[in-house]
């Protein structure tokens, strides 16, 4: 399931970040961060995803 988010975080750096936590404080601040460029929004999805910690809904 982490490939489809990652690959999701890279089409579309918003949506992987909501799959992997839901409509919190970085889905918001990816939001913004992919706003004002493509490529730190992909950074943060990519992080959010690959962090051990377990999603938190």
């Amino acid at each position: 399931m982490d490939l489809i988010r990652i690959i999701f975080a890279i089409l579309l750096p918003p949506l992987g970040v909501f799959l992997q936590v839901g409509l919190g404080k970085h889905f918001w601040l990816n939001i913004l961060l992919t706003i004002l460029g493509y490529f730190p929004g992909i950074v943060h999805a990519v992080y959010i995803i690959a962090r051990d910690e377990p999603a938190r809904v």
